[in-house]
């Protein structure tokens, strides 16, 4: 079951004063990169949840995004419904499809579940790059952000977004801990560590898996939403396997199976990218090399790292006090 440490904790105020000092200082293309980092952070929770507390890894969250911010921009644009109304439809759209995945994928394990979800994703991209409706590969625009005027919030401002988009990710971090610390969050687990055991005690596995896959399409489809309201236009190529092929390095990146791992992944894996990308068209070499770095050190991903470190250290300091107050007590009892 997952919990919160105190090393948990202490990144996750560090990430979020970060956040909202950028957001609040940064200019333009600061908070442009602020809302990207975001928009991946509530992608690659929903990856974790699935992949890193369930044993799923799944290489169609990509198309459960860009279906999310498809569904949200036809809504809005063909159908004329307002933004909130179609950000709900949205997800719970995408929340539906992800389940039925799920369901059919459930009996699959490893390379053929993988291979399973790919397949569910290049469908998907094929159907909207095929798709008139959806714009084809011109791609659909004219996406409109919420209008929160009546609480004196223009989200038409770079800042105001920047905003929405953290308080969108903090409540996406809040449902993702809900679900794991849930009695499905602990069949979950149950599931991923003996499947065979949890069965022969009469759960019903592909449920329990269907359930949780489209917890995390919802998760999905926020991040697919805000990334169409991001930029106000929606293409295909959102919905390629490379954007879950990504998302999954970034969960790899920050510690696979932590929740806070794949926030400081997304983080560094943004900042590592427009850093590198002005000095050199090669930045993936360099991505590439710090993730088989990380891979080959056997460490669960940055925050795996630190987090073994620190468990360690308090490892030391509790096995120092303990021999400290040894002799202490053999004294008293002389």
């Amino acid at each position: 079951m997952f919990r919160h440490t105190f090393l948990r904790y202490a990144v996750l105020a560090l990430l979020a004063a970060a956040a909202l000092l950028r957001a609040l200082t940064a200019g333009y293309f600061g908070l442009e990169i602020l809302a990207e980092i975001l928009i991946l952070a509530i992608l690659v929770l929903a990856l974790d949840m699935v992949a890193g507390f369930g044993g799923m890894v799944s290489l169609c969250h990509g198309a459960l995004m860009g279906l999310g911010a498809y569904a949200y921009g036809v809504l809005c644009v063909h159908a004329g419904l307002a933004p909130l109304p179609a950000l709900a439809g949205a997800i719970a759209l995408t929340g539906a499809v992800a389940w039925a995945i799920g369901a059919i994928c459930a009996r699959a394990h490893g390379i053929f579940f993988i291979m399973a979800t790919l397949a569910f994703g290049q469908m998907a991209y094929s159907w909207v790059f095929e798709t008139p409706l959806l714009g084809g590969d011109d791609g659909l625009g004219g996406i409109p952000r919420p209008d929160l005027s009546l609480l004196g919030i223009d989200l038409s401002d770079s800042r105001s977004f920047v905003l929405f988009c953290l308080a969108a990710t903090a409540l996406a971090y809040g449902a993702a801990v809900l679900v794991l610390r849930s009695g499905l969050g602990r069949s979950l687990g149950g599931v991923m560590h003996n499947e065979q055991r949890m069965r022969a005690l009469g759960l019903t596995v592909w449920r329990v898996k269907a359930d949780v896959f489209g917890l995390s399409g919802m998760l999905a489809g926020l991040a697919g939403a805000l990334a169409a309201m991001q930029v106000m236009y929606i293409s295909p190529g959102l919905l390629a396997w490379t954007t879950s092929g990504e998302a999954l390095v970034v969960v790899i990146l920050g510690g696979l199976g932590t929740l806070v791992g794949p926030l400081v992944g997304a983080a560094a894996f943004v900042t590592l990218k427009h850093g590198l990308s002005g000095v050199t068209s090669h930045w993936h070499l360099v991505v590439g090399l710090i993730l088989i770095a990380v891979v080959m050190s056997r460490a669960n991903g940055l925050f795996g790292w630190l987090e073994a470190r620190w468990g360690a250290r308090l490892d030391r300091r509790l096995a120092d006090a303990t021999r400290e107050d040894t002799p202490r007590e053999a004294t008293n009892d002389a």
